[in-house]
């Protein structure tokens, strides 16, 4: 896998997109969640793409890996924290529905750069 650089990951794109609508998402949480769920929800999501370029900005492949392997543990923490805050009623199970389809997409993204990067690792080696 040569990238130019990891803006050019659709992976990448994709969960920019996803912090974005996270965050308008969490402006709609009360105020009393200011340094609770919504700031550890915002932490999460911004960590994905964040260890997607680190990832991608490291030396050696076994370490993307481990930084994609992170990302995709932060998009289900946030999945999960999204699903809190509608249990809540901070927001409505309509208003999450569309970040939970992304976060599917966003996972099997997540999933398929591992599997691609091992590959590149061990190239003989059957996908699991």
């Amino acid at each position: 896998m040569t990238l130019a650089s990891y803006h050019d990951l659709i992976v990448w794109q994709k969960v920019i997109d996803f912090v974005v609508d996270t965050y308008r998402l969490t402006g709609k949480f009360p105020r009393t969640e200011l340094y609770g769920l919504m700031a550890q929800l915002q932490r999460a999501v911004v960590s994905i793409p964040s260890n997607i370029a680190e990832g991608a900005g490291r030396l050696h492949t076994r370490e993307f890996i481990h930084h994609a392997g992170i990302a995709r543990g932060s998009l289900f923490e946030a999945e999960t924290q999204i699903i809190v805050a509608q249990r809540l009623g901070y927001v409505s199970e309509e208003e999450i529905k569309p970040l939970l389809v992304m976060v599917g997409e966003l996972g099997g993204m997540l999933h398929g750069l591992i599997v691609s990067l091992e590959r590149k690792l061990n190239p003989d080696a059957l996908e699991s």
